[in-house]
């Protein structure tokens, strides 16, 4: 059976066979070349997008900058002077009360999916609506925490602000808590559990101690996340003209600001806006640098 199979035209000439495997080689380095052509183009168009944004909030926003824009609360309408005070210090209130109540409730329900209900159909619930959060509109976040609160109360407030963006914050945690806690090796559980120690005691010293760089990475990426968010603020807190810390009545933030500034006809408010602009850029930026070292060091 083997004599007509060697017989067979161009088969066994190896002459052929070179030509075919270059051929094909040559093939496969034209489909590289290409492929890799596309993913530079891909990359410098995305890129050049970057860059372009980055360079106008840079050039925009640094003329903007002036000592008057942390110490002065914003003007009225096409008037000189003026800054963000009270926008500054109200996203900050904000945006530190909703860590304060995302953050806990978004570690311990992913403590539970990773480390007690697993494969429970709690969990399985859990996960499915954590990830119908993750992926909903900020807007729609915020029309909820609207129909739930601002009625009830009567007009829009902080508090209604903080709770929207505790619900944008807790979705991020308690994905990153359980990634993170799955990380840790089942050999150390194995260990804590033959020396007697308890299941409690065993998530708080070994695996939330091994994975508190991912945790906390995920909750300055959740941070960075709600402290640009415009829509949900503009059903809740809304914004004020005066500096103000009563979380019961609406309170000037910057995002809102920004967008009403940017949409005003005066000149000075769109300096002011470009200039919240650039802000929340940098504290954006410089809150991702802040988890990927830490994250790196791990």
């Amino acid at each position: 059976m083997s004599e007509p199979i060697l017989n067979m035209p161009g088969l066994a000439d190896p002459a052929a066979l070179e030509a075919t495997r270059n051929r094909l080689q040559r093939r496969r380095r034209g489909i590289n070349v290409i492929a890799l052509l596309l993913s530079l183009a891909a990359m410098a168009f995305g890129l050049l997008w970057l860059v372009w944004i980055l360079y106008t909030t840079l050039h925009l926003g640094i003329g903007g900058l002036s000592v008057e824009l942390f110490t002065q609360s914003t003007p009225p309408p096409n008037t000189d002077g003026g800054g963000l005070a009270n926008a500054i210090v109200g996203s900050l209130l904000m945006v530190v009360l909703a860590t304060f109540v995302g953050t806990p409730i978004g570690v311990l329900a992913g403590v539970y999916l990773a480390e007690y209900g697993q494969k429970s159909w709690l969990a399985s619930i859990t996960r499915f609506i954590n990830d119908i959060l993750l992926s909903a509109p900020s807007i729609v976040v915020g029309l909820f925490v609207y129909a739930l609160m601002v009625p009830r109360m009567g007009h829009f407030s902080g508090w209604a602000g903080v709770m929207s963006l505790a619900l944008l914050q807790i979705p991020i945690v308690i994905r990153t808590t359980e990634n993170m806690l799955k990380l840790v090796p089942n050999a150390l559980r194995e260990a804590a559990f033959a020396l007697g120690t308890p299941k409690w005691k065993m998530v708080l010293s070994i695996t939330l101690k091994a994975s508190i760089a991912g945790i906390v990475t995920g909750v300055l990426l959740a941070i960075a996340r709600i402290a640009g968010e415009t829509a949900p603020l503009l059903f809740t807190a809304l914004s004020n003209q005066f500096f103000s810390l009563d979380l019961n009545q609406p309170i000037a933030n910057l995002p809102v600001t920004i967008y009403k500034f940017a949409m005003s006809p005066f000149s000075q408010w769109q300096s002011l806006a470009w200039a919240g602009v650039f802000l929340i850029t940098l504290g954006v930026l410089g809150l991702n640098i802040l988890a990927r070292s830490i994250f790196s060091k791990k």
